[in-house]
């Protein structure tokens, strides 16, 4: 009968122990647009149809960007050894609606608050016909190359 007692002590408390675990979260977090502000140039995070957000795959932390090119600099300039790691949302420039950066198909003449001129798309058919379309490994190079 002991021996049962110990089991089950062991397995509650281990079932508290997994109950208590905090996870990270991962998903887009809740904008204030017009009150957060661009973690790298501390503009106020306004523009619906390019907004950044990145969250730390360790803690959960979000971070916001009012361009995607502000958003590769930071990471840059920071020195951030989880970039590779980052979950990266950016907005679909045409619906607002936040998609995986670094899945997302690009387009490279727009106006965009910081001038970079790269707008995220979820499909490659909303951008116009003879507009050139890039990935977020171009997009990156080529934020890098153009710098401010």
């Amino acid at each position: 009968m002991i021996k049962y007692l110990k089991i089950l002590l062991l397995l509650l408390s281990s079932i508290l122990f997994l109950a208590c675990e905090k996870k990270v979260e991962t998903g887009v977090a809740e904008v204030h647009w017009d009150r957060d502000m661009c973690a790298r140039c501390v503009m106020v995070v306004s523009d619906r149809k390019n907004t950044v957000q990145i969250r730390n795959p360790d803690t959960g932390k979000t971070y916001m960007f009012d361009d995607i090119g502000c958003t590769i600099l930071w990471f840059e300039e920071e020195k951030i050894e989880w970039k590779d790691r980052a979950i990266i949302w950016v907005t679909d420039v045409n619906s607002g609606e936040f998609i995986n950066a670094k899945t997302a198909f690009y387009d490279t003449n727009n106006i965009t608050p910081m001038a970079y001129g790269f707008s995220a798309h979820k499909s490659k058919d909303s951008i116009k016909k003879d507009e050139e379309i890039i990935d977020f490994n171009e997009v990156v190079k080529r934020v890098i190359k153009i710098g401010r």
